[in-house]
């Protein structure tokens, strides 16, 4: 008997075999087979003439893989689509889809939450230990022959720091409780306060950057977070202070970043994050007091593999059941397995 598709709220049927979903850049191979397992998949970056393959195949695409930040999805692309159902994105960052139209017009989008958590979070205090105890640094000082010729200066310390979070969602409270097991103090400022974890609470950012000496960034992007890492917040941070993003690029002003680095106001930065990837600034290339890694915040195998799977298990699960796994808030939606 062949499994069909009934989404809440419609009364749409659809037949498993006859649900097409489209892959527009290569994703990792346990992405494209298993989804090539569960559907019918186009990928677009195969075909010679990728528009006229996506103006044949439009008007039966139901579902489309994503792989994150620079495969951009925004109305216009998606209006594209007139049976366009799910967007399955990998990462747990959405922002380079427009899931607000997509709610709008009864498009779900999903991510990849939680199965990163872990990684992210080993990811940042890496970058704070690298950060302060200058390490990758110290690697080069001896790898260039430098210790042979005198001691490698002494750094600062992690002792008797404030650890400020701006964005106290699941990955924040991974780190608050990594950072709590170095002996540092946590504080935290999100869009609102959480009652239920332990932290002071700080209603404004500048607030939070006077009270903390190392800020790390790990909210969502896109235009409401746009630059909220500004000249004032890194002013405040003060000439001890350290700034770390694990979040997007968009969420800092590198310039302001720049200006302050340069002119020392603060103290150092680990960014794993830039405005515009893969392209960091000439000017933080050029210092060797900022640690700059390739935005590999979840990089590991263990855990791409788990958000590779969750890819695929969201369009399964849409496809089996019309429920998909994690929707994102802009297109709630009842969760697999829901009455």
């Amino acid at each position: 008997m062949q499994a069909c598709l009934s989404a809440p709220g419609t009364e749409a049927s659809i037949k498993v075999a006859e649900f097409e979903t489209l892959m527009m850049n290569p994703m990792p191979p346990k992405v494209v087979e298993g989804i090539a397992a569960v559907s019918r998949l186009h990928k677009l970056w195969e075909a010679p003439d990728r528009d006229k393959a996506l103006a044949e195949i439009a008007p039966r695409i139901q579902g489309i893989a994503t792989g994150g930040g620079h495969a951009k999805l925004d109305g216009a692309m998606m209006s594209r689509f007139p049976n366009l159902k799910i967007v399955s994105s990998f990462g747990v960052g959405y922002d380079h889809i427009d899931a607000a139209w997509a709610g709008q017009h009864g498009v779900i989008v999903t991510n990849t939450p939680d199965v990163l958590n872990d990684e992210v979070a080993d990811t940042t205090m890496g970058l704070i230990l690298c950060a302060v105890r200058q390490l990758p640094q110290a690697d080069r000082f001896v790898r260039e022959g430098k210790w042979l010729k005198g001691a490698f200066p002494l750094t600062a310390s992690l002792r008797g720091r404030t650890l400020g979070i701006l964005g106290l969602g699941r990955i924040g409270v991974t780190i608050a409780r990594r950072a709590e097991a170095f002996g540092m103090k946590v504080i935290y400022h999100s869009r609102r306060p959480r009652h239920e974890e332990p932290y002071p609470y700080f209603p404004t950012l500048v607030g939070m950057a006077r009270a903390c000496d190392i800020l790390v960034a790990i909210t969502p992007g896109g235009p409401e977070t746009k630059h909220l890492i500004n000249a004032e917040v890194l002013e405040a941070l003060g000439p001890n202070g350290v700034f770390i993003n694990v979040a997007r690029g968009s969420v800092c002003d590198e310039q302001a970043l720049i200006a302050a680095l340069r002119d020392r106001k603060i103290l150092t930065a680990g960014l794993d994050v830039f405005a515009d990837e893969p392209n960091a600034p000439k000017e933080l290339l050029e210092m060797d007091h900022v640690v700059l890694l390739p935005h590999v915040g979840s990089g590991t195998n263990h855990t791409r593999d788990a958000m590779g799977q969750l890819v695929v298990d969201n369009i399964a699960a849409f496809i089996r059941n019309g429920a998909p796994l994690t929707p994102v808030a802009e297109t709630p939606w009842p969760a697999a397995g829901a009455s």
